[in-house]
């Protein structure tokens, strides 16, 4: 509504009923805040919490008082700048020459600049906001600060946010009293370097999960080509060679397929690299060589391929949920009862599938509840409650265990199936076949690593052993004492 939209982001009841924003004392460090928005008004909010006198510059002070807490002076730009040593600029950069008129009252004070520019800003200018805000004030010394915390996580604390401050400044004063600051407020500063950094500073708000685009694309590309790849075995062959219509089963059927599919091969890609990285270990015979970069990247992916194993596994669980509920599925149990009364057939019962079908649920709940284990673990809040022993129990060996439950998962599910010629539509072989083939590898690795001979000489070598250094390192002779040793 449109006077809902005219309401500031900051709740005036929210600034009342705080007696810690109603009165700082005199005696208090003064900073000012040069700007009106919803961030001027949340970053005020916390620094009068946080004990700070706030003088807040603004060009119609008489409008936008009401906006701040009662503790906060809001007074014009000319005067707000006279006493305080630092001073916040929280306006747009097309805003920055307006404020060259008070060049001679900002001489030798600390600029803190705030802002961020959009994507298309940032990559239409060379320069960050906070080199440019120091090219107009080059008497003044700037600091960038502050512009990767949301004025929502200004006005809840930092417990509700990211706590972590990326700072940059060519002065180590200026950064010394803003980190002061940062840290009063209750935030964690993170030097950053000059001031140069800031462009770099200027671009994490930009990103949108980072970290995710490598993973979400291989679970992407897997997804496409194995719902293909089901698609051409159970509807298209049926289709080309029986005439018979089944494209009803592409939005749950060929879905449900697909998606085991994919959360077993990134599962088995998450320990993967780990494989290679050990093979590559006892081929070089030493830990102090960098593994090739394709290498090092894949280890530092683990954590989102595995969530989206995880994410795969519970969708299939949800559309497996699903099937009896199909008006197809009513149909065939309709037309199988028919089928069963005209053959004459009273009771329907075969010892093998029903044993086969409850060894298989059973080992897709273990699975399924294991992964839930390893994606709780891997929450940042749940990891740094745990030791480095126990995080690596639940991810090392509960994840291998979350495998090899899978594996069982997935050859229960395929019984014979994979001797049946009538199972190789368009001579392709049934899709759990394919699944199987990198995680067996894995399973088959990771069980020749346990070997005494192989895993020992492992164990040394992350232990600083080199097999033609000059530095040598021997284990304890003590079995137990051995397997306890952390492999970095």
């Amino acid at each position: 509504m449109p006077e809902e939209m005219d309401k500031p982001l900051i709740s005036l009841h929210l600034v009342d009923s705080d007696s810690s924003l109603a009165k700082v004392p005199d005696e208090a460090p003064k900073v000012g805040i040069l700007g009106s928005g919803d961030f001027a008004r949340s970053l005020a909010t916390r620094l009068v919490g946080s004990g700070f006198k706030v003088v807040v510059g603004s060009r119609n002070p008489k409008r936008t008082a009401g906006l701040f807490p009662s503790a906060a002076q809001v007074t014009f730009q000319e005067e707000a700048v006279s006493s305080p040593e630092v001073i916040f600029v929280a306006v747009f950069r097309e805003h920055y020459s307006s404020l060259c008129s008070l060049s001679d009252q900002l001489a030798g004070k600390i600029l803190v600049d705030v802002s961020n520019p959009t994507e298309q800003e940032h990559l239409q200018h060379r320069e960050s906001n906070a080199e440019y805000l120091a090219s107009l004030f080059p008497t003044c010394t700037v600091v960038k600060a502050f512009n990767v915390i949301s004025a929502w996580t200004l006005q809840a604390g930092p417990r509700d946010g990211n706590r972590q401050v990326p700072i940059c400044s060519d002065q180590p004063e200026a950064k010394r009293a803003v980190s002061e600051m940062a840290l009063a407020m209750g935030f964690m500063p993170v030097d950053m370097g000059s001031l140069a950094s800031a462009r770099e500073v200027e671009a994490m708000p930009l990103r949108l999960l980072p970290a995710w685009k490598v993973p979400t694309l291989l679970a992407l590309g897997l997804f496409v080509c194995f719902y293909a790849y089901n698609f051409i075995r159970d509807v298209l062959q049926p289709y080309v060679q029986e005439s018979q219509n089944k494209f009803f089963k592409l939005p749950v059927s060929v879905v449900n397929t697909t998606l085991p599919c994919v959360a077993y091969v990134l599962l088995s890609l998450v320990y993967l690299p780990g494989v290679l990285a050990a093979a590559l270990q006892l081929r070089r015979g030493t830990k102090y060589q960098r593994f090739p970069d394709w290498l090092d990247h894949w280890l530092q992916h683990r954590k989102q391929i595995g969530l989206l194993s995880f994410f795969c596994a519970a969708l299939h669980a949800l559309y497996s949920f699903c099937l009896p509920l199909r008006r197809a599925h009513r149909y065939d149990l309709v037309n199988l009862a028919v089928k069963q009364v005209l053959a004459n057939k009273s009771h329907l019962w075969v010892e093998e599938e029903v044993w086969r079908m409850e060894i298989y649920l059973s080992l897709g709940v273990l699975a399924l509840g294991t992964l839930s284990l390893l994606a709780v673990t891997s929450l940042p809040s749940i990891a740094n409650s745990l030791n480095w022993r126990e995080f690596s129990f639940v991810q090392s060996s509960l994840g291998f265990v979350a495998l090899v439950l899978s594996t069982l998962h997935t050859l229960t599910y395929g019984w014979t199936r994979a001797f049946e010629e009538s199972r190789y539509k368009f001579y392709l072989p049934p899709t759990f076949t394919l699944t199987l083939l990198v995680p067996c590898v894995v399973i088959l690795a990771k069980t020749l690593f346990l070997l005494p001979c192989i895993s020992r000489r492992l164990a040394r070598i992350r232990r600083g052993w080199e097999r033609d250094g000059a530095i040598k390192f021997t284990l304890p002779t003590d079995h137990a004492l051995a397997e306890k040793t952390s492999h970095v």
